[in-house]
């Protein structure tokens, strides 16, 4: 399968809001599919996860404060019909001490982010007619 660009978006997340979830809302909102994340700013007690391959399951960091997110990055696809968001970040406490993994949770202090949205080569043909 090919993929072509579409759009790009380039927001803040409001203050308060859980990050995921925004991005996620986001993304339905625009009926976005398929596309690539990159994200800077705050966050506010952030969880992340490290994925135990023997558990099968990600094991929960919980992290306590204002943390730098240095960098998000990830993807949107489709789960079940519906926007599928995956992040992965590194974040630093304010000692510089760097956390990463991938994202569970985290209210927005900051978050200043981009989305590339890629739609299938066939469907460009589509819109262009």
């Amino acid at each position: 399968m090919k993929y072509g660009l579409r759009r790009a978006f380039m927001f803040r997340a409001p203050r308060g809001v859980d990050l995921l979830e925004y991005i996620r809302e986001f993304a339905s909102k625009e009926n976005i599919r398929a596309g690539l994340i990159s994200m800077v700013g705050l966050l506010v007690n952030p969880s992340i996860g490290y994925y135990n391959i023997e558990k099968g399951v990600y094991e929960e960091i919980k992290l306590k404060g204002i943390y730098e997110l240095l960098h998000g990055s990830g993807s949107i696809s489709l789960r079940e019909n519906k926007p599928f968001v995956h992040i992965h970040v590194a974040l630093a406490d304010k000692n510089g001490k760097a956390y990463g993994g991938h994202l569970i949770r985290g209210e927005v202090y900051i978050a200043e982010i981009i989305i590339i949205e890629f739609i299938e080569e066939n469907q460009i043909k589509q819109e262009n007619q």
